[in-house]
């Protein structure tokens, strides 16, 4: 099979990859899942799709005819946005729907709900939902494509996606390198994902924050576990912050936000201890003076927007993969 650029002719100069012997999901459910070539392979495909927002008309017809649905219970603001701008750029057809505004709200189940999209001819169903399991539960059900863009602690697939995309592009590979991740490890999907992600592309992982958020357990996942952020800091390659889930927390996991900052905020002192060609990274949103201190976040080794900007080109990949060739 040839490989075709994103507007769906043969392709001339940079490309995105044939899926033939490398994609053949309808779904992206989470990455633990994924195999490493099944991962390299979507980020080489957002490379073409990069391209594309470089472009003087942002736009290709490779998923003309499709209709997504961005079905969002829990609320979002950059997931959703991007998912629904990556659609538009792939010519698709965008409907989005919150739980206030959804017949759940009137004691509906999300399988009838999704069943009931899904008479309606939709091919894609973009889920954020506060159950773990959720995405999976529809994949199982539904002919669409489910891509999970967050399920309660469990994954965040898209935003891991990212995260190692711009790992790749600002630091030229990603085996071998040390990537540290602090805060709310307990509570996050995103962790998650990194975790599983980072480790299949030959990454070395820490994890650091309160013993009461990141415990030892997650030491049998392959990572290494420190309470210690000082000591970390000047092996780490990478520095991925992430903020406290009090949404997510039934109750207090550590005395008070003051002692939070002093022993695991990136200060602009702590931030001294870094190698220079260390890249600090956020998935948002970011608790400004909490996890970082704007200078920092602001700062020259931040990519936070870069992590933004790529988010696009990943879920164009992963919505062209699921939606467009295998859908």
């Amino acid at each position: 099979m040839r490989s075709r650029d994103p507007a769906g002719a043969p392709s001339r100069g940079a490309a995105v990859p044939s899926a033939s012997g490398h994609w053949a999901r309808k779904d992206l459910l989470g990455l633990r899942e994924l195999s490493a070539e099944e991962i390299t392979f979507i980020l080489d495909t957002a490379d073409a799709f990069k391209q594309v927002g470089t472009r003087e008309i942002k736009k290709v017809p490779a998923l003309r005819g499709k209709t997504l649905v961005n079905f969002f219970v829990e609320p979002s603001t950059r997931t959703r946005t991007s998912f629904e701008l990556a659609a538009f750029r792939l010519s698709a057809d965008v409907v989005n729907i919150s739980a206030t505004s959804s017949s759940l709200q009137k004691g509906e189940t999300l399988k009838d709900t999704a069943q009931n999209l899904q008479a309606l001819h939709a091919d894609i169903l973009v889920l954020r939902h506060s159950s773990a399991g959720a995405a999976q539960f529809l994949a199982e059900r539904l002919h669409a494509s489910i891509i999970n863009a967050g399920d309660g602690a469990h994954e965040h697939p898209t935003q891991a996606l990212l995260d190692l995309y711009t790992i790749r592009e600002k630091r030229g590979a990603i085996a071998g390198l040390h990537v540290v991740i602090v805060g709310d490890i307990l509570f996050s999907r995103v962790a998650r994902s990194n975790i599983f992600g980072l480790l299949k592309l030959g990454a070395r992982v820490t994890l650091v924050g309160p013993s009461t958020l990141v415990p030892r357990e997650f030491e049998k996942l392959g990572v290494t576990v420190s309470h210690s952020l000082d000591e970390v800091l000047p092996t780490a390659d990478v520095l991925n912050l992430l903020r406290i889930q009090h949404e997510r927390q039934r109750k207090k996991y550590f005395p008070g936000l003051g002692e939070y900052i002093r022993l695991f905020g990136l200060t602009r002192t702590r931030a001294k201890l870094l190698r220079p060609d260390c890249v600090i990274m956020h998935p948002g949103p970011i608790n400004r003076g909490v996890e970082i201190e704007s200078e920092v976040a602001d700062g020259p080794q931040s990519v936070i927007l870069d992590q933004v900007t790529n988010g696009l080109a990943v879920r164009m990949a992963v919505l062209y993969l699921c939606g467009g060739i295998s859908g």
